[in-house]
């Protein structure tokens, strides 16, 4: 039966809804006024832009979609009973009535803090705490907390603010994008969304904690709090692949945030597209810290003396660079400061000062007249002869240039790498230059090398252009799945980082790419922690039930015996379900355990459950799945094609990162164990996607950490 309160709440909400209407009504009406304006002077249109720009962004934030605006409820009362309760509404907008009181508050406010912080222990002045669960602009259901003003410190089970709707909102079927969890945030959650903005704050959280989430939300709140100076600074948001930004891509909308610039770490490089591939050595070794190091002596290599005397033709006489003069002008550009390219500038610069000084010196004996440095490079710059000198002291570059020829000539890799690299370690860099009009098979791993070159030789001024392009910084970055970047990738996050501002989020015991640290530290150690980092934690699972949490446990202990699994807030009473493709038929074939993955999950979705599903595969398997799937007249998507926007989403556990289903099935765990970098570790990520369902389908032996679930599966 529907709380009594349910009429006055759905009143309150129904007069909110208007309010914004009128709200949304009155800034479109701005915006017709606005362009409806003609002509008039520099001033009036400049007037009218402004208006246009603020009614388009007045319109932009009044926008909920589907999303309600009203969530929640607090009574503040002043500690005397003679004194009136206060009552606020919470959401996701600000909305007042037609003489300004507040009908809404925002979620973010200081006054709506309480709403997530407050305890039977610390109750923050609230006598009540409403949670309303709402489907658009209806209120289904109340759910209250009262607050004992004497304090009650007894605490009970997590700690949960409003568990029913928590878990009523958990229930939902998923619809392969993330929502946002304003309305169900609790206390050790908001406590991180709303940390202070100075510094590296790390979020340490196992699968269904809700890290992304909260990361999502420490960033609406961060520029809700400190809107000056993060709009004009920006926010960027990293994830681990392309399918998890869009996965992500309307939270931040629904937040009332549409300035936050998402990207993976690698696409933060856009001037060149992947095509190739490493082995796991040498995307190892391209990883690594010391990788810089090489990078700078590459840059350095390439700032050098003339060989010889170089002769440059100027009228009736020629000008001579000396390899002397070329090696003190080098070594004194070198001081400087400056980007490599910048610098090039100031090498020609100190160059033609000297030859004009040449020619001035001899025209003491009548032998020419004078000549101003500028004049001269007007007149000698684009000759060959000081263009191959030049180009010989100090070259323009871009990274690709760098590295391209850095990684064709062993004994330009030996010159930069002597005592950073062994012999072994020179070798795997190597590869063949090609003709000049091969392609180069540029590597995901490369990537952040050619940022480190960019941010050492900076960008080369092309034509029209006042100054040349440079990597852009944010007032902060949000990085997730933190646990899967190389240091290098690391180095490239922190350049972005305009002041140390960060928000890191991950989970160490899920570290499946070829780096996984051991540690927070050996993450930190790579970014702008100037201004100090804090480690926080997560420690409820929101989205795993016990029962497969159990199993997620088990290999939990083998790849972090240190760390503790979260604690599920709930049970679904379906334990896991193993599917051994033994069968007559030659299940044990590829194609076999192919046609046994697509029957397994054609009982899952026809047997009523709704919602999502996911098919996790190791690398080696994927085409034989995605055929015999196809065989079934199952629609589903890959992480390339329609991932999320079919009900089944055929992946690997790299693309798998950060995204849940309802129903998972998980093909032949050990050969998925085999193919990853990291072992047990994908395991660990593949079963924890789940919030429903776990199915897993093997022809091989199960690994040894999985022993005895069979016997308990159903």
């Amino acid at each position: 039966m529907a709380h009594p309160d349910v009429t006055a709440e759905q009143a309150h909400v129904d007069l909110a809804y208007q309010r914004l209407a009128d709200m949304r009504a009155a800034a479109r009406s701005m915006l017709q006024d606005a362009f409806g304006e003609r002509g008039g002077t520099f001033q009036a249109v400049t007037e009218r832009d402004i208006r246009v720009r603020t009614s388009l962004g007045r319109l932009e934030h009044l926008q909920l979609g589907r999303e309600s605006l009203v969530f929640g409820r607090i009574d503040r009362s002043g500690g005397d009973p003679d004194t009136p309760v206060e009552e606020f509404h919470i959401g996701r907008l600000a909305v007042s009535d037609a003489n300004l009181e507040p009908l809404v508050v925002d979620w973010r406010a200081p006054v709506a803090e309480p709403f997530y912080r407050a305890t039977g222990a610390h109750p923050m002045g609230l006598s009540r705490r409403r949670h309303l669960l709402t489907e658009g602009q209806k209120v289904l259901d109340l759910e209250d907390e009262l607050f004992d003003p004497e304090g009650d410190h007894s605490g009970r089970g997590l700690g949960l603010s409003g568990p029913q709707v928590l878990l009523s909102t958990l229930e939902r079927t998923r619809t392969g994008r993330m929502r946002d969890i304003v309305a169900t945030v609790q206390r050790e959650q908001d406590e991180i969304i709303r940390a202070p903005l100075p510094g590296v704050l790390v979020v340490q959280g196992g699968p269904g904690t809700g890290k992304t989430a909260v990361a999502l939300h420490r960033a609406a709140y961060l520029l809700y709090t400190h809107r000056f100076p993060l709009e004009s600074q920006g926010v960027l948001v990293l994830g681990p692949n392309p399918t998890f930004l869009r996965y992500i891509e309307h939270v931040l909308p629904s937040l009332d945030e549409t300035g936050v610039e998402l990207s993976t770490v690698n696409g933060l490089y856009s001037r060149t597209r992947p095509t190739g591939t490493d082995d796991e050595a040498v995307a190892i070794l391209k990883g690594d810290a010391r990788m810089a190091k090489v990078i700078a002596r590459a840059v350095a290599d390439r700032e050098r003396p003339l060989r010889r005397t170089a002769e440059i033709p100027f009228g009736r006489r020629v000008l001579r660079v000396t390899a002397d003069l070329s090696a003190q002008l080098v070594a004194a550009v070198k001081r400087r400061p400056g980007t490599h390219n910048a610098r090039r500038r100031t090498i020609e610069g100190a160059l033609f000062r000297h030859l004009a000084e040449q020619i001035a010196a001899e025209s003491e004996d009548g032998s020419s007249d004078t000549v101003s440095a500028e004049e001269l490079a007007s007149m000698v710059r684009r000759l060959p002869e000081m263009t191959e000198a030049l180009e010989r002291m100090w070259p323009v570059l871009t990274p690709e240039q760098l590295l391209h020829d850095l990684f064709g000539a062993a004994s330009l890799i030996e010159l930069a790498s002597r005592g950073v690299l062994s012999p072994a370690e020179q070798k795997l860099l190597r590869r063949e230059r090609g003709g000049p009009d091969d392609p180069i098979g540029w590597t995901d791993s490369d990537i952040p090398l050619l940022d480190e070159a960019l941010a050492l030789l900076g960008s080369r001024r092309r034509p029209g252009q006042e100054r040349p392009e440079s990597i852009r910084t944010f007032g902060h970055v949000v990085v997730d799945e933190t646990q899967d970047l190389s240091p290098m990738q690391l180095r490239m996050v922190a350049r972005r980082s305009l002041s140390g501002s960060m928000t890191v989020v991950g989970d160490v015991a899920q570290a499946t790419g070829p780096w996984a640290p051991s540690s927070w530290s050996q993450v930190v150690e790579h970014l702008p922690a100037r201004k100090g980092w804090k480690l926080v934690e997560l420690t409820v699972n929101y989205r795993t039930p016990s029962e497969i949490m159990e199993v997620a446990a088990r290999v939990l202990e083998q790849v972090a015996p240190t760390m503790r699994a979260s604690e599920s807030v709930r049970a679904t009473g379906r334990r896991p379900r193993i599917v051994r493709a033994d069968r007559p038929g030659g299940f044990s074939s590829p194609d076999g355990i192919a046609a046994a993955v697509a029957e397994a999950l054609s009982v899952d979705l026809d047997d009523g459950a709704g919602g999502n599903a996911a098919v996790i595969v190791p690398p080696s398997l994927e085409q034989p799945v995605a055929e015999a799937i196809r065989r079934s007249g199952v629609g589903f998507g890959t992480a390339g094609r329609e991932a999320l926007d079919q009900r089944v989403s055929l992946l690997s556990v790299d693309d798998v990162k950060g995204l849940e289903f309802d129903l998972v099935t998980v093909v032949e765990p050990a050969r998925m164990v085999a193919e990853s970098p990291q072992g047990l570790r994908a395991l660990y990520v593949a079963f924890t996607r789940a919030t429903q369902r776990l199915t897993i389908v093997h022809a091989d032996t199960l690994p040894a950490v999985l022993a005895g679930v069979a016997q308990h599966s159903a």
